[in-house]
């Protein structure tokens, strides 16, 4: 583990591959780092959530990630009848740029590796959000990393905050992806997201041929635009799960790398290298996390840590023990945070890469699944892609039969969840984080106030030429940013296309 990094090619055996080679098996760069290390964050009002942040920095984490509260992820302002009782529960509200303005006040965004969000039915909205603050504060949008998830078509199959019908959802994320492309090439405007699918109950097989599948369907529509793979696909990441099953975690790395690699030359004519290098963000699996014995989810969120760093990950969230329970205390997310320099800084770990390579069980697991992977793939585009197994319900019905059986094995005794089915004990005291009851209430005064004190021509204007450039098929980008310089919120961009692209209306067949 102390010997020289660049010595472990000498040992592969000749013609074998190494690591920063196509297909990339053993991982996308042949220079073992510690990868960029960040925590999930954001609950109440943008003030107590920038507090969150600052401690976080000062405790060492090089990029983190903004939780929103629901309404916030579904385009509906804090003062909408529709948002009580939801304001700054599960994320931070954010209503407009006031709200980021605060948010990120004292935080250098050139010093900032990456700032990750699970937008996804608003990804435009966050990035035209960030691109306005830069603008504000005189700070180039391309010298600091954004990393919006953006993957708005997983939410139809697993997570469920999709605001408008699958086609023009797709068409917002394109935009987004297609602005970035031109505008702002270091920001990630897509992170194809398998996590969440992950959560839902997918095996290990569903998770990265769903997201693949995703993926296709943006990689399509950026194609029929005009934009070339080689633009788009190096600046792309994808977000997965990491569950308990460690040789089957490190091996559903290796296999969805050597997977993508394949798909962006053989399939998509990918020339850059940097299009066939799948860098990925880990996340540790918040369904492994139990209320029952939660201090049992340190061990379980360390062993995942450990996994993603011997898979050969770019970045990685790890879970606070108590977030089985809410929102993670700063004591739970501060040891969250230690476990992945704890794992980085003392293991050994970033000293090698691919460590499992050549190992029977590894090699013969990402084989297996490589195999399944592409064989799913394959029948997802068989039956029209991505957009038409959403809209005929195939995705969702194949998940919640995974789900099914996954919840079955547990309850069966078949799998085992330490402490719930086996080896259970009394209720343990837990300090639970406490969310204040008045910030919901602060946070509707702070956007009424915004509201009354902000130039009501200028956003009626701007609101106006989203409308115009929505209806005439344009890129809602520019009129977007527009808006949100203006102090337009969030849920007045959004309701301007759900005039014009209606709800979702889920098929009978869910």
């Amino acid at each position: 583990m102390n010997a020289d990094p660049k010595l472990e090619s000498d040992y592969a055996p000749e013609g074998s591959e190494r690591p920063g080679e196509f297909p990339y098996t053993r991982g996308v760069s042949d220079d073992p780092k510690p990868w960029i290390m960040g925590q999930y964050a954001g609950f109440g009002t943008p003030r107590e959530s920038n507090e969150r942040f600052r401690k976080l920095l000062e405790a060492g984490v090089t990029g983190f990630s903004v939780a929103m509260d629901l309404p916030t992820q579904m385009g509906i302002d804090s003062d909408d009848p529709r948002a009580a009782g939801e304001v700054g529960r599960v994320g931070v509200a954010i209503d407009s740029l006031a709200d980021i303005e605060i948010l990120m006040d004292g935080i250098p965004l050139e010093e900032i590796s990456q700032v990750r969000t699970t937008a996804n039915s608003i990804g435009y909205v966050w990035a035209a959000l960030f691109v306005a603050l830069a603008e504000k504060r005189d700070v180039d949008p391309n010298a600091f990393g954004m990393f919006i998830q953006n993957d708005v078509l997983k939410e139809f199959i697993a997570r469920g905050t999709q605001i408008f019908p699958p086609e023009p959802s797709l068409r917002l994320a394109v935009d987004c992806i297609e602005y970035c492309a031109e505008h702002v090439p270091n920001w990630t405007p897509l992170a194809m997201s398998g996590y969440h699918i992950r959560e839902s109950g997918s095996s290990a097989t569903q998770e990265i041929a769903f997201t693949f599948a995703n993926a296709r369907a943006y990689l399509d529509e950026c194609v029929r635009r005009g934009v070339s793979v080689d633009q788009v696909a190096p600046t792309l990441f994808t977000f997965l799960a990491i569950t308990t099953d460690v040789l089957q975690e490190v091996a559903k790395f290796r296999a969805a790398r050597r997977v993508w690699a394949r798909l962006m030359r053989d399939v998509y004519g990918a020339k850059d290298p940097r299009s066939q290098q799948l860098r990925i963000f880990a996340f540790t699996a918040g369904s492994t996390l139990t209320a029952q014995q939660p201090l049992n989810n340190v061990v379980r969120a360390s062993v995942e840590a450990m996994t993603a760093a011997l898979a050969g990950v770019q970045t990685m969230h790890v879970s606070a023990y108590d977030e089985a329970l809410g929102v993670p205390t700063e004591s739970a997310a501060t040891l969250a945070l230690r476990t992945q320099q704890v794992v980085a800084f003392e293991t050994g770990l970033t000293t090698t890469l691919d460590p499992f390579g050549g190992s029977y069980a590894v090699e013969s697991l990402t084989d297996e699944l490589e195999s399944s992977i592409w064989d799913l793939l394959e029948l997802i585009e068989d039956k029209g892609g991505a957009l038409a197994a959403i809209e005929s319900g195939e995705f969702a019905r194949e998940l919640s039969e995974a789900a099914y059986d996954l919840a079955l094995s547990i309850e069966s005794g078949r799998r085992t969840v330490v402490g719930v089915n086996r080896f259970p004990s009394p209720a343990e005291p837990l300090e639970v984080f406490r969310i204040d009851p008045s910030a919901e209430q602060g946070q509707i005064d702070a956007v009424r106030a915004m509201r009354a004190e902000r130039d009501q021509v200028a956003v009626d204007s701007a609101l106006a030429r989203l409308r115009e450039d929505v209806a005439a098929g344009r890129s809602v980008m520019p009129a977007t940013i527009a808006a949100v310089q203006a102090y337009a919120t969030i849920g007045e961009v959004v309701d301007v296309l759900r005039d014009a692209f209606g709800g979702w209306t889920p098929s009978s067949a869910f």
